[in-house]
C-alpha cells in the first residue's frame, strides 16, 4: 500500500489524506472529557447491556412510601397544577427515590432516581444495572453512579417497569407511573381539608 501511494495515485492519495486526518481527529476527541449529560443521552439512544445485568433473580417485595399524586392540596385550594410525579419505595433494606419528568408536547419523558441502603447508609450502591422494560423489550438501561443515582430517557408506552439489580441475585421491580405521563399538562384535582361548599340554585358550588 505504501508503494502504491508513493507511485502518486491521485485517488488513493486523497483517500489516504482524508483517513489520516479523520484518525488524528478521533484520537484528539478520545482524550477530551465527555460531559455526563451527553453520556446519559447516548445511553438512552444506544442502550448497552451491562455485563453484570442479572438474567433472573429473587424479586424483593416493594412498598410505596410516598406518592406525590396522593398528597392533599393545601387548605382553601380546590385544584392544583402538577407536572410530573415523585415517589419513594422501600424494598428490603433499600430505598428508591424516583421522579418522572415528562416533556411538554412530546411523548418522551425521563425518570431520575436514587437507590440507597437505609439500614447501612455507608454502603455504596454504585454500578447497579438499571433497566426500563415494556414486557420483554428493554426500552432503556444504564448503571447507577457512585451515589446510587441514575437517569433514563424514554418514550412513553404502557406497562413500563423499572428493574434494579442488586448484589447477588436480588432484583427490585417498580411499575412506572403511567398517570404521570397521561397527566403531563392536565389539571390534577386534589381534595383539601375544607368541607365541600353548598350547591347554589345554578348547580355550582359556592363557599360557605
Amino acid at each position: 500500500m505504501s508503494a502504491h501511494l508513493a507511485s502518486g495515485c491521485p485517488g488513493c492519495s486523497g483517500l489516504a489524506d482524508f483517513t489520516g486526518k479523520l484518525a488524528r481527529t478521533c484520537i484528539g476527541l478520545s482524550q477530551a472529557a465527555m460531559p455526563e449529560s451527553a453520556m446519559r443521552m447516548a445511553r438512552a439512544i444506544f442502550p448497552v447491556a451491562p455485563k453484570n445485568r442479572p438474567k433472573g433473580g429473587t424479586r424483593l417485595p416493594v412498598e410505596l412510601i410516598f406518592d406525590s399524586f396522593l398528597v392533599p392540596a393545601p387548605a382553601g385550594m380546590r385544584a392544583t397544577w402538577q407536572l410530573g410525579w415523585q415517589g419513594l419505595y422501600r424494598a428490603g433494606d433499600c430505598s428508591v427515590d424516583l421522579r418522572i419528568e415528562p416533556e411538554l408536547k412530546s411523548p418522551r419523558a425521563s425518570v431520575i432516581g436514587q437507590i440507597t441502603n437505609h439500614v447501612a447508609p455507608e454502603d455504596l450502591m454504585s454500578n447497579l444495572p438499571v433497566s426500563l422494560r415494556s414486557g420483554r423489550q428493554v426500552v432503556a438501561e444504564t448503571v447507577s453512579n457512585a451515589f446510587g443515582e441514575f437517569q433514563l430517557e424514554y418514550e412513553e408506552q404502557p406497562q413500563l417497569k423499572l428493574y434494579i439489580g442488586l448484589a447477588g441475585s436480588e432484583t427490585i421491580q417498580l411499575p412506572l407511573k403511567t398517570s404521570a405521563a397521561d397527566g403531563r399538562a392536565t389539571l390534577t384535582r386534589k381534595r383539601s381539608g375544607n368541607a365541600p361548599g353548598r350547591r347554589d340554585r345554578r348547580g355550582g358550588n359556592r363557599p360557605k
